[in-house]
């Protein structure tokens, strides 16, 4: 049974944060910094399959995830299910909830994951006295707007062997620019009902489509994950050029 375990104890202090260390995140001047590390509450622990958040609910607080995979997502009446986006270290969750108060769209872990917990009621005055700080979160909030124009472009206006090359590729981008993939080939922990969820595809049109990325060498399906073998051939499939390489912010 798939479990959220919160901790009130900082298990890796601010201080000591591996994700500071990587060169894609801009650093922390001392004084936002020492904010951040009071800012933070604990740590939050789930297992794969683990619902973090739900729609329609209201959170007290806000998270990072420090490790692991996580995707958003919003269901229909009946059930089925439209994944819009995938949350790796460094992002930002429950952003939503904490401006507009209520969740409009529901988290849950991909793989094991581990989250940064932060006291939502002292947002204002993390505006009021670290306008840095601020700034950092308007623009992640710009970057997931960019993220979601693309996917919406994928799903309109792209074929079905291009929406799953763009998401793979896309995928494979984003963990390697957060050090989880050290060489070209990397292990997406995700299904191919989870690709069919995001790509709007029926399951047997995923598998038929996917079997065609593997047939070209550009990728290999293993169980409950996908292993990108060529993330270029993927990008020249979907006609992307891929994400730009610039520093982000760390909260």
């Amino acid at each position: 049974m798939s479990v959220v375990l919160p901790s009130s104890a900082r298990r890796v202090p601010c201080e000591q944060c591996p994700l500071r260390t990587m060169a894609q995140f801009r650093a922390f001047e001392p004084a936002e910094l020492k904010f951040v590390s009071s800012f933070k509450t604990g740590e939050l622990q789930a297992e794969t399959g683990a619902t973090l958040l739900s729609e329609g609910a209201h959170s007290a607080h806000l998270y990072t995830v420090l490790s692991g995979w996580a995707f958003r997502y919003k269901l229909l009446p009946d059930g089925r299910r439209q994944i819009l986006n995938y949350m790796l270290p460094g992002d930002l969750v429950g952003l939503q909830g904490s401006v507009i108060g209520e969740m409009q769209h529901s988290v849950e872990a991909l793989s094991p994951l581990v989250l940064c917990v932060f006291q939502r009621d002292r947002l204002d005055t993390l505006f009021r006295n670290h306008p840095g700080l601020g700034f950092d979160i308007t623009w992640l909030a710009a970057r997931e707007e960019r993220m979601l124009d693309d996917h919406l472009l994928s799903l309109g206006r792209r074929t079905a062997i291009e929406r799953a090359a763009y998401l793979l590729a896309f995928l494979h981008q984003r963990a390697a620019s957060v050090g989880l993939s050290a060489t070209s080939r990397l292990h997406i922990p995700i299904s191919q009902l989870h690709v069919a969820d995001t790509l709007g595809l029926s399951i047997v049109h995923t598998n038929k489509t996917l079997r065609k990325l593997a047939e070209r060498q550009y990728i290999r399906w293993l169980d409950r994950a996908c292993e990108v073998l060529d993330v270029e051939g993927l990008m020249a499939v979907a006609g992307w050029e891929g994400l730009p390489d610039i520093k982000r912010p760390l909260i």
